[in-house]
């Protein structure tokens, strides 16, 4: 996605210094330009750069919640197919951004299908998710409740795209506090969760110390907290006709205000507080050991932190990477290589 798309960024700020210097009219309308024209470019790459921020938190939830719920992934052919979906359907809907821009309003019906559309493979990884989790053996460490909150705040996202992906609804929505309060649920909700997820996870194998579990915990919960009041009401002010970019605002519209004001605060204190004990397990965290997850796959086979080549010796796969039914193997370190099996 970043190699298809970028480059349609960089054709853009050409144009644009085209314009600029030699005053040959490509958007500006004084000059016989088209501005509609630099808001299709603008968006054909600006919103698969949500997926691709997106994409590989997806890719992280997948292995936390296999992790710690001790089961492969239900179906993961589709959860790898629907994110191969994701990015494809991706560079064909951009222009639900533009209902307001003065597009025609038959291609204004087609993106609208087409915005429905692609929350398909992203409801497919949902429920795989949930699949997975379903009768499994889960472990609620610092990994897995940011993995949950990833599903939950995502999920919310998603489905208050669908307002914004409906012509007759995204008219009186478009450019009011519902879109921040979307946009944030999908962006932060996903990308962030899923980067703190990742994190907590791979962060005993990173630096071979173990931050404080129970501090872990309690952060991944003030952030989740703090994140529904600041966003949650944002809906509400969104719907009641708040316009984004305002720094006024009518006396009605106080006290939600404060609300999400005390949640960014409340949310901002989670994140210090992740700040603060990873840095403190630099340097006073319990040495970790080889896989404090009991995890399965490759990366869990080397030390904490691994050896400059990430192997003493080349090791052997003999089993697939969500074998959670099968015992963890121990990698014994100097091992020779015939007797070490993965």
């Amino acid at each position: 996605m970043v190699v298809l798309g970028t480059p349609v960024v960089a054709i853009t700020l050409t144009m644009v210094f085209i314009e600029r210097a030699f005053g040959i009219g490509i958007f500006d309308p004084a000059l016989g330009g088209d501005p509609i024209l630099f808001q299709h470019l603008f968006w054909f790459y600006s919103h698969p750069a949500v997926y691709i921020t997106v994409l590989p938190a997806m890719g992280v939830i997948s292995e936390v919640i296999a992790c710690f719920s001790r089961r492969r992934v239900y179906g993961y052919t589709f959860v790898a197919l629907s994110s191969l979906a994701i990015a494809v359907i991706g560079f064909f809907v951009w222009g639900h951004h533009m209902f307001v821009s003065g597009q025609s309003v038959y291609a204004g019906l087609i993106f609208s299908f087409l915005s429905f559309f692609v929350g398909i493979p992203t409801a497919i990884k949902i429920l795989n998710w949930v699949m997975t989790m379903y009768k499994g053996s889960i472990s609620l460490d610092a990994p897995m409740l940011f993995a949950l909150g990833f599903i939950g705040l995502f999920t919310i996202g998603g489905l208050t795209g669908l307002f914004l992906a409906t012509m007759a609804t995204d008219v009186h929505f478009h450019d009011t506090y519902f879109v921040v309060a979307h946009f944030h649920y999908v962006m932060v909700g996903g990308g962030v969760m899923g980067f703190f997820a990742a994190l907590h996870y791979w962060w005993p194998k990173m630096f071979g110390r173990m931050y404080p579990e129970g501090i872990a915990k309690f952060a991944a919960i003030v952030i989740f907290i703090g994140f529904h009041l600041t966003f949650l009401p944002q809906f509400q002010l969104g719907y009641l006709g708040m316009p984004r970019r305002y720094h006024v605002y009518s006396p009605e519209f106080q006290v939600l205000h404060v609300i999400s004001t005390g949640g960014a605060f409340t949310m901002a204190t989670g994140y210090f507080l992740v700040a603060g004990y990873l840095i403190w397990s630099l340097f006073k965290g319990k040495k970790a050991p080889m896989n404090p997850w009991d995890a399965r796959g490759l990366e869990w086979e080397t030390a904490s932190p691994p050896p400059t080549e990430n192997f003493l010796v080349t090791p052997v796969v003999t089993q697939e990477a969500y074998a959670f039914d099968l015992p963890s193997e121990t990698y014994v370190p100097g091992q020779p290589p015939e007797e070490h099996r993965v």
